[in-house]
């Protein structure tokens, strides 16, 4: 049985994949192929198991509770069980209030593939820089974050860390699985093309594009009474149509210059550390995304709840 772990991102399409997984199990299982979603990887079966600060008897007592929930799926006859929780990779809370890219995602993964027995493949989908960072910070004010300051978000706009990063890290805490790269500008409205690309198999469900959008990001008329509510003014949030945009045009063309970096490095072999999945994308992804992808912005980001719990930061609660 071939073991898929799907990383996410967070904001890049994975609730609406999750859905549609979800609505098309009994196909799926037909098919020889399982799925493990937040709702089930969060109730305990991943909890702890990232965590550094866990004993190596701990450690053993959570990968033989995991070993055997994974026996259980092998002797269903699957041939391929999908593991899709963003969790696994970190939390864009932690992201937002370090100001850098999934910083701690090789040690995370090293210890997830340890668990797993090194899975066959980890697929992680990306998305251009400028809207995964706003994304995110939309989706995180209205779950108690602060708007960030100018200056944190100066900071953000200029780390050197890029998805680029983010994959060698996964790479070398992996070094026995395949690393497989999707774009979100891609194929984040077709989850049944996702599943293709990361499992390998052409009998593709149909599905009309757009069907499973969900979890979309706040846009600013939310946001503004969100703060509002807060006793805070939202006014000086900068407008990008019904968006919020925390980036000013100099920033944005950072960001989405870096993303090109990064799909450039990906094109050219990613130094043999990853394969970037590609199909109908856009001339320039990350500055013109696919139809209909401006506004969606997706991920499972309802709550960590048990999956490597992290030391709580400031007042807020530690979400995803």
């Amino acid at each position: 049985m071939d073991v898929i772990l799907h990383l996410g991102a967070h904001r890049t399409g994975s609730t609406s994949f999750q859905h549609w997984l979800r609505a098309h199990r009994a196909g799926l299982q037909a098919a020889g192929i399982g799925f493990w979603g937040p709702w089930r990887t969060r109730s305990g079966l991943l909890n702890g198991i990232a965590d550094p600060r866990q004993s190596a008897q701990a450690a053993a007592r959570r990968a033989g509770r995991l070993g055997l929930n994974l026996a259980r799926a092998k002797r269903h006859g699957l041939g391929a069980l999908v593991v899709s929780d963003e969790n696994m990779l970190g939390t864009p809370r932690r992201c937002l209030r370090r100001g850098v890219l999934y910083h701690d995602a090789g040690e995370r993964l090293a210890r997830l593939s340890q668990a797993f027995c090194q899975p066959r493949r980890i697929v992680l989908q990306i998305r251009s820089l400028d809207a995964w960072w706003a994304s995110g910070m939309a989706w995180l004010i209205p779950r108690g974050e602060a708007v960030p300051a100018p200056e944190h978000v100066a900071r953000i706009a200029g780390s050197a860390r890029s998805w680029r990063h983010v994959v060698t890290d996964i790479a070398c805490a992996c070094p026995g699985s395949e690393i497989v790269v999707t774009a979100f500008e891609t194929y984040g409205n077709r989850p049944d093309r996702l599943l293709a690309a990361m499992t390998g198999r052409t009998d593709r469900m149909p599905l009309r594009a757009g069907t499973f959008w969900a979890n979309r990001r706040p846009d600013l008329a939310t946001l503004r009474a969100c703060l509002a509510g807060r006793g805070q003014d939202g006014g000086a949030l900068r407008a990008d149509g019904p968006r919020w945009q925390p980036f000013d045009a100099a920033q944005v063309a950072e960001l989405r210059e870096r993303y090109a970096d990064d799909l450039f490095w990906l094109m050219s072999g990613a130094d043999g550390l990853a394969s970037l999945r590609q199909e109908e994308a856009p001339a320039r992804p990350g500055i013109h995304p696919a139809a209909g992808l401006k506004d969606k912005g997706q991920g499972h980001d309802r709550s960590a709840r048990r999956l490597a719990p992290h030391r709580r930061e400031g007042t807020a609660r530690q979400g995803a």
